[in-house]
């Protein structure tokens, strides 16, 4: 198998779209924390309009993983696309051909999407970081970089993001389809989640406030140790190792669902 996933890794690196997605997503991630920092910086306030508590160090965490609030759709995007483009481009066949085992081609795909994920982590993560201590500093604030638990919440943002990148590669094997595909996740990273991570604690209190920490996004952030949502008094998140199971588990069910649908038909 470790011909297929030296195959897989060589695919992902193999098109323009790859390094394409990651100058969007440093750019983006430049952008948001630079405004992030400045904002919070002068004052942060609730959804009822009311000045937030803000702690430095929670700040500065949020702001350093912001990547992992707003930018996890990028790694899973490439993730999608690693799957998604087989079909669209008409090399599933091949690429059966090369491994007939359609597990393992599965599980290669699964195995090659952690170093793009890293990849994809660092550029994110770094670009935040840099842009988001830059802003502070200069705002007169401290940038908290000579904290353990800054660095701690970056090493852990970048792992998530990683993992992004596999729950990516699972949406792909349930939605072949790529244009579907890229439009759920983005309408479901953009729209839908953010939605619902504020309307359940507000419809349900704490039943709706624990529903939400599961949903992918707040598994994400839990993870990193760090959360825009929490900071800013919306949400509350799970412990890191829970993120990490639950997001991880998002994944791996997904990509179980494309090898028993998506996998098992016959392909042409």
């Amino acid at each position: 198998m470790s011909n297929g996933i030296r195959t897989e890794i060589r695919k992902f690196f193999s098109t323009r779209m790859w390094w394409v997605l990651l100058i969007m997503l440093a750019a983006y991630m430049i952008f948001l924390a630079a405004t992030m920092a400045f904002s919070l910086g002068y004052g942060a306030e609730d959804m009822s309009g009311e000045a937030v508590e803000v702690d430095p160090l929670a700040q500065a965490k949020s702001v350093y993983t912001i990547a992992v609030s707003f930018g996890y759709v990028f790694p899973a995007l490439i993730g999608i696309m690693s799957v998604t483009g087989e079909f669209r481009h008409g090399t599933i066949v091949p690429s059966l051909l090369f491994e007939p085992s359609r597990t393992k081609f599965l599980v290669s795909k699964l195995i090659a999407a952690l170093p793009a994920g890293v990849l994809y982590g660092l550029v994110g993560v770094l670009s935040g970081t840099l842009a988001g201590a830059g802003t502070l500093a200069i705002m007169g604030e401290d940038p908290m970089l000579g904290e353990a638990s800054v660095w701690r919440s970056v090493v852990l943002a970048v792992i998530a993001l990683t993992v992004w990148t596999v729950v990516g590669v699972g949406i792909g094997s349930v939605i072949s389809n790529q244009v579907a595909a890229i439009v759920v996740i983005l309408a479901f990273t953009q729209f839908v989640e953010p939605i619902v991570r504020m309307a359940l604690p507000a419809a349900l209190n704490d039943a709706g406030a624990a529903i939400s920490a599961y949903l992918p996004g707040a598994a994400g952030e839990a993870l990193s140790e760090a959360s825009f949502y929490a900071t800013m008094g919306m949400a509350d998140v799970l412990a890191w190792w829970q993120g990490a199971l639950v997001l991880i588990a998002y994944g791996l069910v997904l990509a179980f669902v494309g090898r028993v649908t998506t996998l098992r038909k016959d392909i042409a």
